[in-house]
C-alpha cells in the first residue's frame, strides 16, 4: 500500500508517522520547503509526545517520506489524504481555497496518467463542512477529465493534542464516508492494525461521515460550556463546583468527561467547529441557537475570570504597574498550540490595562513569545515566573503546577495572590499558606 498525506500540519504528520509504522509506505506531502527540509533532518516541527521518535524509526525503515514533489508525491498513491488547514475567515465561512487547491493538485497529475490508472481513493482527513467531500469528487472530475477513475471518501479525525499517537493507535471508533463499497473494504484494511481492540470501524455515508465530527465535538464543546455556566452559578450562590461536579458525575447518564470548570475551550477544533456549525446553519436558514450559546457562554468565560484579577487588585489601584505570572500559555496541557488560547486571552488583557506580563510554560513559551511579542517576558521556570509577581495566574493544567513548593513560592512573590482557571489546589491549604486565593466556581478565600 502506498499512501499519501496532503499536508505535514497535525494531523496530516501525525496520521501518516502512525500509518508508516504499521508497514505502510507513506510519503508526507508539504509546499512549505523549510519545514520538508526540517522533517527530512529528523525535526519535529510540533510538539507531540512520542512523535519524533516514531517519525525517526519510520523514516530509518524507509517507510517514510517527506517531499515537496506533488507529482511524485501524488503518481504511485492509492490513497491520498487531504489533510491541510480549514481556518474559520472573519465572515465564519470555512476557507476552503487549501483543499480545493490540493483537489486541483492532484486531478492535475491523474490527467496526465491517463484513463488506464488503478483508481485512487482521495480521502478528506480535514474536518469540513457538509458537502465537501462531494464538492472536492466535482472539482477533481472537472479539472482531470470525464475518463479518469477515482473515488472520494471522507475519515474525519478524532486525535487530542497531547495523546494523539494513542489516540490513533487505539481508536474508540474509526469514521469513514464512502459511496462504493470496494472503497469501504479498503478502509476496513487499511485499519484493521488499529482496531484489534475490539472497537468499532463505521462505514457510512459520506454527508453524515462529515458530520459526525462537528457533532462530536460541538456536544464537548457544550458540556464544557455547561460546566462553567454551573459554576458561575456556584459562586453567587456559595456551593463548590467540584462538589456539585462529583454529583452530577456519578450518574451514569452524565459521566465525567469534559465537565471540569475552568477558562473554558480553545485550540484548533472547538472554536473552530462550533462557529461551523452555526455557519452551516446560517446557509440554509437555520439558527443554531445551542450552538451560538455555546460559544458565547465559552468567549465570556475568559472575561468574567479577568473581572477577578481586576476586582482584587482595585483596592490597590488598578493593574497597572503590577506584576502577573503566568503559568502554562498553551491551550493544554502536553502540547505547544496556542491557537485560541485562553491564556493568551488573559495575558492580552492584563497588558491592556498596564500589567508587565511574565508567562512560562515547558513547550509553547516561544510559541506565545512570537504571538503576543515583547510586551509578554518569558521565564524558564514556575519560580522564575512568579520572582517579584503580585499574582501567579494559572491558565493551563500542566502536572509541574500541581504541587509547586509554596513556602518557596511565598518567599519569591511580591503579593502571595493566586488566581487559579483550573481548580488545582484545595482552598483550605491555601487559605492556610495565607494566598488570596482565587478559582472558578468556589468562593475566593484567604487575604484580600
Amino acid at each position: 500500500m502506498r499512501m499519501t498525506m496532503v499536508g505535514t500540519g497535525y494531523v496530516g504528520l501525525v496520521s501518516g508517522v502512525c500509518f508508516s509504522n504499521t508497514g505502510i509506505d507513506v510519503t508526507c506531502l508539504d509546499v512549505d520547503e523549510a519545514k520538508i527540509d526540517r522533517l527530512k533532518a529528523g525535526d519535529c516541527p510540533i510538539y507531540e509526545p512520542g512523535l519524533t521518535e516514531l517519525m525517526a524509526r519510520n523514516t530509518a525503515a524507509g517507510r517514510l517520506h517527506f517531499t515537496t514533489d506533488k507529482a511524485e508525491a501524488y503518481r504511485d498513491a492509492e490513497m491520498i489524504f487531504i489533510c491541510v488547514g480549514t481556518p474559520t475567515g472573519d465572515d465564519g465561512q470555512t476557507d476552503l481555497s487549501y483543499v480545493l487547491g490540493a483537489a486541483d493538485d492532484i486531478a492535475a497529475v491523474m490527467k496526465n496518467l491517463g484513463p488506464n490508472q488503478p483508481p485512487k481513493v482521495v480521502v478528506m482527513k480535514s474536518t469540513v463542512p457538509v458537502g465537501t467531500t462531494m464538492a472536492v469528487k466535482a472539482r477533481i472530475r472537472e479539472k482531470a477529465g470525464p475518463d479518469i477513475p477515482f473515488a472520494v471518501a471522507d475519515n474525519p479525525e478524532f486525535l487530542k493534542e497531547g495523546d494523539a499517537i494513542n489516540d490513533f493507535n487505539k481508536p474508540d471508533r474509526v469514521v469513514v464516508g464512502v459511496e462504493e463499497d470496494w472503497v469501504g473494504e479498503r478502509f476496513r484494511d487499511v485499519y484493521d492494525p488499529f482496531v484489534r481492540n475490539g472497537h468499532p470501524i463505521y462505514i457510512m455515508d459520506v454527508l453524515s461521515s462529515e458530520m459526525v465530527k462537528y457533532a462530536s465535538n460541538n456536544f464537548l464543546a457544550t458540556k464544557i460550556s455547561f460546566i462553567n455556566e454551573m459554576a458561575n452559578l456556584c459562586e453567587h450562590y456559595g456551593a463548590n463546583i467540584n462538589r456539585v461536579r462529583e454529583g452530577m458525575s456519578a450518574d451514569v447518564r452524565i459521566g465525567h468527561h469534559f465537565l471540569y470548570p475552568g477558562l473554558g475551550y480553545g485550540g484548533s477544533c472547538f472554536p473552530k467547529d462550533t462557529l461551523a456549525c452555526m455557519m452551516m446553519g446560517e446557509n440554509v436558514g437555520l439558527d443554531m441557537q445551542l450552538s451560538r450559546a455555546v460559544h458565547e457562554v465559552n468567549q465570556r468565560q475568559r472575561g468574567l475570570f479577568f473581572d477577578k484579577i481586576l476586582e482584587h487588585f482595585a483596592p490597590q489601584g488598578g493593574l497597572a504597574g503590577k506584576r502577573l505570572a503566568f503559568w502554562g500559555l498553551a491551550f493544554k496541557p502536553r502540547t505547544d498550540d496556542i491557537r485560541e488560547s485562553p491564556a493568551l486571552t488573559l495575558v492580552r488583557k492584563a497588558i491592556e490595562h498596564g500589567a508587565e506580563c511574565v508567562g512560562y510554560d515547558p513547550v509553547a513559551a516561544a510559541n506565545s513569545r512570537r504571538d503576543i511579542g515583547d510586551k509578554l517576558a518569558i521565564a524558564d521556570s514556575i519560580y522564575a515566573a512568579a520572582e517579584g509577581a503580585d499574582g501567579v495566574v494559572i491558565s493551563t493544567d500542566w502536572d509541574e503546577f500541581k504541587s509547586p513548593d509554596f513556602a518557596k513560592l511565598a518567599g519569591l512573590m511580591r503579593s502571595k495572590a493566586i488566581f487559579d482557571g483550573r481548580n488545582l489546589y484545595r482552598r483550605p491549604d491555601m487559605a492556610r499558606l495565607g494566598f488570596a486565593y482565587i478559582s472558578v466556581g468556589r468562593g475566593a478565600v484567604g487575604p484580600s
